[in-house]
């Protein structure tokens, strides 16, 4: 849930601290409050997943517990205001990141060493699929929460993390033996920089540059993308000649392992990209047109976004369980069938739908996914020997959180291209057609698409921060006024461009879901002959159909 409750409650939280987000230079503050939580968390978890194999699964996830407990109550502490309280949010974020990391990067590899292969499909499954809802559900409880108060966001955590650090230390144990060795030290540093670089050149890369809409031609931003693919291959290099690498390259010639993960890339960036496109389109432009009022969208997005969420919840259990006894080919690669029907099957709505239809199409995508996470989890978790399991539970989590991390630059790009072909000329006609001054209408349809396409994701009436700053009011009548600011005009007046870059994004997803499935049934039927193998020798595995 922490990984999304601050996104929907960020227009609250901004305002909690007296800055304006969508102001001049603060769009960096906006980024990183959205994104440094998932850099961290995709750089760091093979790390910590690697000190888990060595001094132990449940020490490190019981100070994960710990760490995440007291950055939470940081957060809720902020003492600032204005860019001072953001840069407080986003650095208490990160190490409530940090904290997080040791959980996830080890829950999966401490479920997979306490069950039996017979039952491990349902209880990684019921693991994951929390999971996964937990971060549709952040929305709803963020836009509940911020509504009654910004702080109770941060809140919220410290009971649920002060209440698991004390159960984690008093009843988790053991159950695999820890194996002391050497820290990669290069391999770390290699990974966590290059990672670190490239996701956040990534970032910067969605805003605007010079005259171009986005980011992708400034020079620091090819060099962080440039810098970081190198160093990425740099690791992967020096992972070859470590005597004891934190990255098991050689899991990848296990089948079942790698394209278990490829397909988890490819659909976490799908499903990143639904949510913050959902998030949009709801905020933005379908709630305004059915009469609610900008500042309640947030809310209100949440709510009806549930029954995503709900998919996840039916099909992740119910598929863990029946991945057990017929093997996960089958139900990941029909679930990500099932998931690119319902993006295409959004592509095929109006922009203002009729919610049933919308409805169905977010139940069948939380069901498509639910089938896919939990038998990939089982099936790449249980692929491997018990010794690597921390490591491997770490890399399928880097898989996850990194294609979170990506769908945000990928789609954003998608969309702020797909509006800037059309929405300043629509923007400065329509603005012009009702009252307001030539200049005023194309200075306020020069700003930058993001500008436009974040005040929608915040729950703000783009037109009022676009006419702001100008003389536009000076001259407009009161009726003219209500007309630019009520619930209507902007949602009727982007609505076509939308329309344009929603096509390009939920086509792109429904290709990498198809990309996905193929992935996904390529996995082959592996299973690990068993966890004895001696030490230093690589696992032999057998092939089942």
């Amino acid at each position: 849930m922490d990984a999304s409750i601050v996104i929907i409650s960020l227009p609250a939280i901004f305002r909690g601290i007296g800055l304006d987000p969508l102001a001049a230079g603060n769009i960096g503050y906006l980024l990183w409050m959205i994104l440094g939580y998932l850099l961290v968390s995709a750089v760091l978890v093979v790390v910590l997943g690697r000190l888990g194999d060595m001094f132990g699964r449940v020490r490190i996830y019981n100070l994960g517990f710990l760490v995440f407990a007291c950055a939470s109550v940081a957060l809720s502490l902020d003492p600032f205001r204005a860019g001072a309280g953001a840069l407080w949010l986003i650095l208490w974020r990160i190490v409530q990141a940090f904290g997080g990391s040791m959980l996830t990067a080890n829950s999966a590899a401490i479920l997979t060493d306490a069950f039996p292969a017979r039952q491990r499909g349902m209880a990684l499954g019921i693991n994951q699929i929390t999971a996964l809802a937990g971060q549709f559900l952040g929305l709803l409880a963020g836009g509940l929460l911020a509504a009654v108060d910004w702080r109770a966001v941060f809140w919220v955590s410290v009971p649920v993390s002060v209440t698991g650090t004390v159960w984690s230390y008093l009843s988790l144990r053991e159950t695999a033996a820890g194996g002391r060795g050497r820290i990669d030290w290069l391999g770390n540093f290699t990974f966590a920089t290059g990672a670190g670089i490239l996701l956040a050149g990534i970032t910067y890369g969605i805003q605007p540059y010079g005259g171009h809409a986005t980011g992708w031609t400034n020079p620091w931003v090819l060099a962080g993308l440039i810098g970081g693919v190198l160093l990425l291959l740099t690791f992967c290099v020096v992972e070859t000649r470590v005597a004891e690498p934190m990255f098991r390259l050689s899991l990848f010639r296990v089948r079942a392992f790698a394209a278990g993960n490829v397909a988890a890339l490819l659909t976490a960036i799908a499903r990143g990209g639904l949510q913050f496109m959902l998030i949009i389109w709801l905020q933005g432009i379908w709630l305004p047109l059915h009469g609610y009022d900008f500042e309640d969208t947030p809310l209100w997005a949440g709510i009806f976004m549930l029954p995503l969420t709900l998919g996840f919840l039916i099909a992740g259990p119910v598929s863990g369980y029946l991945s057990d006894r017929f093997g996960a080919r089958l139900f990941s690669t029909a679930g990500l069938i099932v998931v690119a029907g319902s993006f295409l099957g959004l592509l095929a709505l109006p922009v203002n739908f009729a919610y049933g239809p919308f409805a169905a199409l977010l139940f069948l995508n939380g069901f498509g996914q639910g089938m896919f996470s939990a038998p990939n989890t089982s099936s790449v978790m249980g692929s491997v020997p018990a010794r690597y399991r921390g490591v491997a539970s770490g890399m399928r989590s880097t898989f996850q959180n990194s294609g979170t991390a990506l769908s945000i630059g990928v789609f954003f790009s998608l969309m702020v291209s797909g509006l800037a072909s059309s929405l300043p000329s629509t923007l400065s006609s329509g603005l012009q057609a009702h009252g307001v001054p030539a200049g005023t209408a194309h200075e306020a349809a020069s700003l930058p698409p993001v500008s436009t396409l974040f005040a929608t994701f915040l729950g703000n009436n783009p037109i009022g921060h676009l006419l702001g700053s100008g003389d536009a009011p000076a001259h407009l009548t009161a009726a003219q006024r209500a007309t630019l600011t009520g619930h209507t005009f902007f949602p009727q007046l982007v609505s076509g461009p939308f329309h344009h870059g929603l096509t390009v994004v939920f086509g792109v997803a429904a290709g990498m879901a198809l990309v996905s499935a193929l992935a996904s049934a390529l996995r082959g039927g592996h299973e690990p002959v068993g966890d004895d193998t001696p030490k230093g020798s690589y696992p032999a595995y057998a092939r089942k159909g």
